[in-house]
């Protein structure tokens, strides 16, 4: 059905949907960058336009390009996190089992998975009025196992994915049953 290099791939197993972070999270960072990057030029007008004499001297360029630079530097890598930690962030929902795969960080990772015929509980939670307008939330999967609850951050339509979740779920516990 979908592309993708499932890790540990069961017989017969299919991939469902594949699921990252909801654009409209990526979409926020990229706008606190932008405005992070134009503060610094009106913070720099509205000194020099109080204080004319400020950037005379010979240490006040080099000192300005230096905090300009180290400035940018740390939004770009804020920004560049931020695409990290949303396109590496995925929750893969197979005929099978869920796997939860999150990066904590650059040089951490974390899977976790699930087999569906645990699941216990799946609910679906949409807070606050961005979340409600563009559709997207949370779904918790409830299960009696040592991860008592996967979360699914932020994901656009929380309810479509609960409802798969319980259907597979519901036709899995059938077939280990039988």
């Amino acid at each position: 059905m979908l592309s993708y290099n499932l890790p540990g791939k069961l017989p017969g197993e299919q991939i469902i949907k594949i699921i990252r972070r909801d654009g409209f999270i990526l979409a926020g960072k990229i706008l606190l960058a932008l405005t992070l990057l134009g503060l610094p030029a009106l913070v720099g007008g509205l000194i020099l336009n109080l204080f004319p004499n400020l950037m005379e001297g010979e240490i006040s360029y080099p000192s300005t390009v230096l905090a300009s630079s180290g400035y940018v530097l740390f939004v770009w890598l804020f920004l560049f996190f931020s695409f990290i930690d949303y396109y590496l962030d995925v929750w893969i929902i197979t005929s099978e089992r869920i796997i939860d795969v999150r990066q904590e960080g650059f040089f951490s990772r974390v899977v976790s998975e699930l087999k569906l015929f645990q699941v216990q509980d799946a609910t679906s939670e949409l807070k606050g009025i961005f979340q409600f307008i563009f559709r997207f939330g949370y779904v918790y999967v409830q299960t009696a196992g040592e991860m008592q609850r996967f979360v699914f951050k932020q994901i656009p339509r929380p309810e479509e994915v609960r409802d798969i979740i319980i259907k597979l779920a519901e036709n899995n516990k059938k077939i280990h049953a039988a």
